[in-house]
């Protein structure tokens, strides 16, 4: 019997044929973002050349593809959320073919202003990546949305009731439990009073980041007595009269968690006390503001979660032929293990 040793062509042939990397062929038989028009077609053809691909398989990669993708983010005072727009926007305007990126504002804590963003944004792109709110009105526009064929990705605040396709961002509970944990072995007094701050019940993870930090103070440091939570909205005027407020009323004060955003107001209260350096206080998102909190003194941790991941990770979603959720690794910061500030 005769064998015929027929060797089957490789991404390397492909590589070789179209004059690229074996990085950017893998980028365009797996349909990732990234890759110019004409690069794409090249890549293509030396796939067919080659014998990789047939024509028709050629026809299924250049045909509808999730390419339009918009980020809708809540409007507000929390510099974490700004930041991370501000980061989307500058890398949408180097998204290449095939992926067009934008992202917008919207009115923060509003399930209604969510809502009609949604159907507005919806109906011109193939992919909405949000952080969602909790409310029927937007699992039903969820589930349009995903009837109509499109792709819904929740982002840092999760709607899992709903037919989301993928939810990207942190374990909320287990942050709130990790805040607990240090907060508690922070302070060392023998009895004393901690403050919730939060911004609204309107988004889960803030619902999921309180219930873990009640669970665990209870189970591990029931000498600790928790009040609130004082809603303050992601505004730093708010919360920075609602912390002079509790500053006033109790003496007894030894830690502060913030599950929302805006944390400077906390600190500048803190600050004009002169209590900062007998009062456990941490928050979320490492941004300029608490980076400044945790150098001076007047911040103990931070809890993030790095923009590049969720954007990273939210694109792969958007433009791959897998969907899946994928938790984000969750970051803890101090004073002394901040990360260097790119120039």
């Amino acid at each position: 019997m005769m064998v015929f040793d027929v060797k089957r062509p490789l991404i390397p042939d492909i590589a070789m044929a179209a004059g690229v990397s074996t990085a950017t062929v893998d980028r365009v038989l797996n349909r990732r973002p990234g890759v110019r028009k004409v690069t794409l077609h090249r890549v293509l053809e030396a796939a067919v050349k080659v014998g990789y691909l047939g024509e028709e398989e050629v026809k299924v990669r250049l045909g509808p593809a999730f390419s339009k993708v918009v980020f809708l983010l809540p409007q507000g005072t929390n510099p974490y959320l700004t930041g991370l727009n501000t980061y989307v926007r500058a890398l949408a305007e180097q998204s290449v073919e095939p992926l067009k990126v934008r992202s917008h504002f919207i009115e923060s804590f509003n399930p209604e202003a969510l809502v009609q963003a949604l159907r507005r944004y919806g109906k011109t792109s193939d992919v909405v990546i949000f952080m969602a709110i909790e409310h029927p009105k937007v699992r039903q526009v969820i589930d349009e949305l995903v009837n109509a064929g499109k792709r819904v990705v929740t982002i840092i605040s999760d709607l899992p009731t709903s037919n989301r396709h993928a939810y990207i961002g942190i374990d909320n509970f287990a942050a709130g439990r990790t805040a607990a944990k240090v907060m508690g072995r922070f302070c060392r007094a023998p009895q004393g009073k901690l403050a919730l701050v939060a911004a609204s019940r309107a988004y889960r993870a803030h619902m999921e980041r309180e219930m873990g930090f009640l669970a665990l103070i209870e189970e591990s440091f029931p000498h600790l007595t928790v009040i609130g939570p004082h809603e303050g909205h992601d505004n730093r005027d708010e919360n920075y009269n609602n912390t002079r407020q509790l500053l006033d009323q109790h003496s007894d004060l030894v830690g502060i968690y913030n599950v929302g955003g805006s944390s400077d107001g906390i600190g500048r209260a803190l600050r004009e006390s002169g209590r900062a350096d007998n009062i456990c206080f941490i928050g979320h998102g490492l941004t300029p503001d608490t980076r400044k909190m945790l150098i001076e003194g007047n911040m103990d941790m931070v809890i993030t979660q790095n923009p590049t991941a969720i954007y990273t990770r939210a694109i792969e979603v958007a433009s791959g032929e897998k969907i899946d959720s994928g938790a984000v690794s969750m970051e803890i910061y101090f004073s002394e293990n901040l990360p260097i500030v790119s120039p």
